[in-house]
């Protein structure tokens, strides 16, 4: 069995959004047993309203991150949540839903951080709205994870609590300062991984992982 790759990331973070094809090969290698966990970052303390400034400043780094990655970040994105003075800067929600699929469908997480990215940047969605969230995960026909997302219950709030705990430890640990970060679990304990080539060369990335797991 490959030891695991833990891929520490939040829903919100426009440079994991970058990442997405580097996240997509590895999730797609029988040889890596890549795992997830959200790290919280844009939640709680974390969160904040979408004021002029921060949207400003928010679409020149992403703005960045699409000449860098080619990952797209839409117009349609730029007006209908950028420009939202309503829509709070939050990935709590989108956490719940990921931890949903967590539970459900382990094996469907990054396709559903997928979605649920894609809905953001390029259609424009508020992610932070429930029935958002739950009707992609339907899309997915991740039916079980929307009901749970619905009902958003003590025993799912625990769980993603649970996940951003053990991320933070981990990030601690491995004196990591921001997301994405890459930890290859091994004898002696996670080591990070330097992940630069996740932008400018995923496929290389992936190699690199696979060749250090032989």
């Amino acid at each position: 069995m490959s030891r695991p790759l833990y891929y520490l990331f939040d829903p919100l973070c426009g440079w994991c959004y970058g990442a997405s094809a580097a996240v997509a090969a590895l999730a797609g290698s029988d040889a890596v047993d890549l795992r997830l966990l959200p790290s919280g970052l844009f939640q709680d303390e974390g969160a904040r309203p979408m004021d002029a400034a921060f949207a400003a400043y928010a679409w020149a780094n992403d703005q960045r991150i699409e000449r860098l990655t080619g990952q797209p970040f839409s117009l349609r994105y730029r007006e209908k949540v950028l420009d939202d003075r309503m829509q709070r800067f939050d990935s709590a929600p989108a956490t719940l839903a990921l931890t949903a699929v967590n539970l459900t469908a382990p094996r469907r997480e990054v396709e559903a951080l997928k979605v649920i990215q894609h809905a953001r940047y390029v259609e424009g969605q508020d992610i932070t709205q429930q029935a958002v969230l739950c009707e992609a995960l339907r899309s997915l026909g991740l039916t079980e994870a929307a009901q749970r997302m619905q009902a958003s219950d003590d025993t799912l709030r625990a769980a993603a609590a649970a996940r951003i705990h053990e991320a933070r430890a981990l990030m601690r640990r491995l004196g990591a300062q921001g997301v994405p970060t890459f930890a290859l679990d091994s004898e002696a304990g996670p080591q990070l991984l330097h992940a630069s080539a996740v932008y400018s060369d995923p496929r290389g990335f992936l190699d690199r992982v696979t060749a250090s797991l032989s």
